[in-house]
């Protein structure tokens, strides 16, 4: 490629350094999270920057927090709910682009960069967005959700939410005040709705850089099932169609929302009712999915019923649990011939290609990281990990004395080390105490080769936590060219067969995880004790502890 033909334009080309965006910070008694929003806006690599924290009518220290930031301007107001706070700040704003913070979130430090140079690039869009990671009250790392490659258009946001995350947007603020700005009358999707109007009408699109940080704490309204399930379906059935793509692309959103958020709606009411918590709570609930998602019953009931008949069988004597098994099949419940009901899964395209990453936290990764922390021990002194070292930060912590990064790419941005692990002679015998090999294996053609590289890298006593993909789609981007294998567990144990003391190998999922990993569906959508079953037959992934023999380990 000639690069001097795809040299990008400074800001000063661009225009962009005149572009003031306003940061909307609406923030209603999260004061003890306000200083880390107000302190993400304030390190934006972009200027000038105008931020307004708009207080809700808190009752805790908001006002208090505001004052110790000078340059921020507060605006108070009665409590009126989000919808009316975002307005009173898209009304207080003089920026030509505007973002909207809730004060228990953060930005990225480019996040507002990032979407200015876009919007400067496409003068007819509306807005854009890009990914977001989630993480919990002390920001550990939950999730990540880049968006891909991704149609946007308002057929595809009838179909579903592409934005996820409110914070990654950028809006040019006179499109959204054409629109009216935010329906105060929703109390939940009001984002969604805003969208779908500025789409309807207009080009948006999305940058796929990771810009915003969505912090889970137990009180987010994205947790409310009953109050997104009814906003959702308020928002959708305001929408006409224009056409046949149109009608078909609303029923399949409306299809879409009524499982999301139908089926945890419904799964919760029965357990209520079963456990006696709240019967009055249950039976509205119960009300509101049988009317607003329907078809989330029928799933619920059967899975609630499965997961019955699997305790009860474990009660059974032998014989009578045989029996049992005779009569439903292998497991319980098991449909006749010609009675399944495939319902989403009747399909020759993925739910989601890209590992479930634009729906939450991939499954594999939910089982790679339950692996890592029960192994969280061995993640001490020298560490080596692929790609990147964020299992070794999040999982390794304060044991961790040297990290380094191998990556076979020059330039690669954390990268230590440069090399192919199944040629890798520059890398010293006896360097590291740990090594930390997640999702690699595959990846590297001659795999003995690599394996010899980890053992005669790692001092004796050394720890390798190795995990290989077992039932897996396939990458279509980066690495569809270099995946060479899926592994077996009797395969991962035959490649460590040789110059270890221990080896202990692990396989992690069952057939609905398999299933729903290949879909691209997200862990959140499953239930814990869904993913916790394993079965040898389905591994979702493969997973091997080994340590190197010898005794000078830390």
């Amino acid at each position: 490629m000639d690069l001097t033909r795809t040299r990008p334009k400074t800001d000063e080309q661009r225009g962009t350094h005149r572009e003031c965006v306003t940061v909307v910070i609406t923030c209603y008694n999260h004061g003890r999270w306000l200083p880390d929003a107000i302190g993400s806006v304030m390190m934006q690599d972009h200027q000038p920057i105008e931020t307004i924290v708009v207080d809700d009518g808190s009752t805790d220290d908001t006002a208090e927090v505001c004052r110790r930031f000078p340059g921020i301007r507060y605006v108070h107001q009665e409590n009126a709910g989000l919808s009316a706070a975002r307005n009173r700040g898209l009304r207080e704003a003089s920026g030509s682009l505007i973002t909207f913070l809730d004060a228990d979130d953060l930005l990225m430090p480019h996040a507002i960069k990032t979407g200015a140079r876009l919007l400067a690039e496409n003068p007819d869009w509306a807005f854009v967005f890009g990914g977001h990671r989630g993480v919990d009250a002390d920001r550990r790392s939950l999730w990540e959700t880049i968006p891909g490659p991704t149609n946007t258009s308002y057929v595809e946001l009838l179909r579903d939410n592409l934005v996820v995350m409110h914070a990654t947007v950028l809006y040019r603020r006179q499109r959204l005040e054409a629109i009216g700005g935010f329906d105060a009358s929703l109390r939940a999707s009001e984002d969604y709705d805003v969208y779908l109007r500025l789409a309807r009408s207009g080009a948006f699109g999305c940058h796929g850089e990771l810009v915003a940080e969505y912090r889970r704490h137990g009180s987010n309204m994205s947790e409310d099932a009953a109050r997104m399930l009814r906003s959702t379906m308020e928002v959708l059935g305001r929408q006409v169609p224009r056409n046949a793509v149109e009608a078909a692309a609303l029923g399949e959103g409306i299809a879409h929302f009524q499982r999301r958020y139908g089926l945890p709606l419904v799964k919760q009411a029965i357990r209520d009712l079963a456990t006696a918590r709240s019967a009055e709570r249950a039976l509205k609930n119960l009300a509101l999915a049988t009317k607003l998602a329907p078809k989330a019953l029928l799933p619920a009931l059967s899975d609630t019923v499965a997961s019955v008949t699997r305790r009860a069988e474990r009660w059974l004597p032998h014989r009578l649990r045989s029996g049992v098994r005779r009569r439903l099949g292998r497991g319980p419940l098991t449909p006749g011939f010609g009675q399944i009901n495939w319902g989403d899964f009747r399909r020759t395209r993925p739910i989601e290609p890209h590992f479930g990453f634009q729906r939450g936290k991939p499954i594999d990764r939910h089982y790679i990281e339950g692996f890592l922390a029960r192994h969280a021990a061995d993640i001490a002194g020298r560490v080596l990990e692929i790609g990147d070292n964020d299992y070794t930060l999040n999982f390794g912590g304060s044991r961790v004395k040297h990290s380094d990064v191998l990556h076979i790419s020059e330039g690669a941005p954390k990268a230590t080390i440069v090399g192919d692990l199944a040629n890798a002679a520059h890398i010293p015998n006896e360097t590291f105490d740990c090594l930390v090999l997640t999702q690699t294996l595959h990846l590297i053609f001659d795999m003995p080769a690599a394996i010899r590289t980890i053992h005669r890298i790692l001092r004796p006593g050394g720890v390798v936590l190795i995990t290989v993909p077992g039932i897996t789609q396939i990458d279509r981007d980066e690495w569809r060219d270099t995946w060479y294998w899926s592994l077996t567990a009797t395969a991962l144990r035959c490649l460590l067969a040789e110059g270890w003391s221990e080896v202990d190998v692990e396989t992690h999922g069952n057939v609905l995880s398999a299933l729903a990993f290949l879909h691209g569906i997200a862990t959140a959508e499953l239930a814990p004790e869904e993913l916790a079953v394993q079965d040898d037959a389905y591994p979702v992934i493969v997973a091997a502890r080994a340590v190197k023999a010898g005794s000078e380990r830390l």
